[in-house]
């Protein structure tokens, strides 16, 4: 492993885009999120590559947003800037990875948590470990769910369940991420980059062209409206950053402890 924190690897027509902040449990940060969007829409665009796998280093897959490293302040109120990092860092990477034009399979290796998630379920096709888990735990810290999910959970698993997941903001497990249809297949940790590999490696042997065409007319039918929609998102989280409760909540994960919000 280098200190890069995206690492690009491409062998037999697949592409391997790890997350490599693992000290971080695989945390966004600016120059991580920048990193990955450049992977995703210019390295993984190009010819040779017929299919594209996306995977964390270390214990999880991502942990979502570094909170600790906090954002950057909006230029009129000094409040975080949280609309800006959405359309700078995480829209182009969740658009990118729809508009691909081959098949993007996530392995999701450990928690997928907040935009991680997000990020997870913004995939063609995901692959979760026995021990990972799945959780928009957005509402923890005062926030709603973003980064497409608010789009992405309801597709795959329905209103009692999105609403589920984005209120109660609690994990789901892998065993029951499949049960739900919130991901295609559960594995042993030990082999699940070994399936990744081989679904993969069958996915890059197959009729690109024909998985191209069959993920734009998807995207038609389940994501028409996914730009309105991540635009949505970034200006209710403009104005939930503006919130005692978000203060409260950010807070709370900081020192770890429970958060006392108001409703304010």
């Amino acid at each position: 492993m280098t200190d890069e924190p995206v690492l690009w690897q491409l062998a037999s027509g697949v592409g391997r885009v790890t997350l490599n902040r693992p000290e971080v449990l695989n945390a966004w940060s600016p120059e991580f999120g920048h990193a990955l969007s450049e992977t995703v829409t210019a390295r993984a665009a190009a010819d040779e590559v017929r299919a594209v796998v996306i995977t964390g280093a270390g214990r999880a897959f991502s942990s979502g947003a570094d909170l600790k490293g906090g954002f950057d302040p909006h230029p009129e109120d000094g409040m975080p800037d949280v609309r800006k990092t959405l359309e700078d860092v995480y829209h182009p990477l969740i658009v990118g990875i729809r508009r691909l034009e081959k098949p993007v399979v996530a392995a999701v290796n450990g928690p997928a948590v907040g935009i991680g998630c997000s990020l997870a379920l913004a995939c063609d096709l995901v692959l979760a470990a026995e021990s990972a888990f799945f959780q928009l735990a957005f509402a923890n810290i005062g926030l709603m769910p973003d980064g497409g999910s608010t789009l992405f959970v309801p597709a795959r698993i329905g209103k009692a369940r999105a609403f589920e997941m984005a209120m109660l903001a609690e994990r789901v497990p892998a065993p029951t991420a499949l049960e739900w249809g919130l991901v295609n297949s559960v594995h042993p940790d030990e082999r699940l980059m070994e399936e990744a590999d081989v679904l993969a490696t069958r996915l890059a042997a197959g009729p690109t062209r024909a998985y191209a065409g069959t993920k734009r007319a998807l995207n038609s039918m389940l994501y028409p409206e996914l730009d309105r929609q991540l635009e949505l998102e970034a200006e209710l989280q403009h104005h939930l950053a503006r919130t005692r409760d978000f203060v409260e909540g950010v807070g709370a994960f900081v020192e770890k402890r429970p958060a006392a919000f108001e409703g304010r």
